[in-house]
């Protein structure tokens, strides 16, 4: 399989996402929280580290599991403009849905 390069957009939210994550981590140890997310080390480490800007649905929920993290409020501190823009999207379909 061929992968495309990544965009300028996919390499910063691959960054927030590793800083994110350190955070969250806070003391625990990289080891630790990997084997409770049920991946390698080396994984959430490249993840941290923004090597990996565009990892797997399901890392990503296992490791924000561990640390506590909602998904939505991943998507949101990785992505903060595009989640306004699908709040709102989200929030006019529900409204014309409930005018109809």
């Amino acid at each position: 399989m061929v992968r495309l390069p990544l965009t300028p957009a996919e390499i910063e939210r691959g960054q927030n996402l590793g800083v994110l994550l350190r955070r969250a981590r806070t003391d625990r140890s990289m080891l630790d929280v990997a084997l409770a997310a049920g991946i390698s080390p080396e994984t959430l480490r490249k993840i941290e580290t923004g090597r990996v800007a565009t990892p797997a649905f399901s890392t990503i929920a296992a490791i924000a599991t561990v640390l506590g993290l909602s998904l939505d409020d991943v998507w949101a501190t990785i992505n903060p403009q595009a989640s306004a823009a699908t709040y709102q999207d989200t929030a006019d379909q529900l409204t014309e849905r409930l005018a109809s």
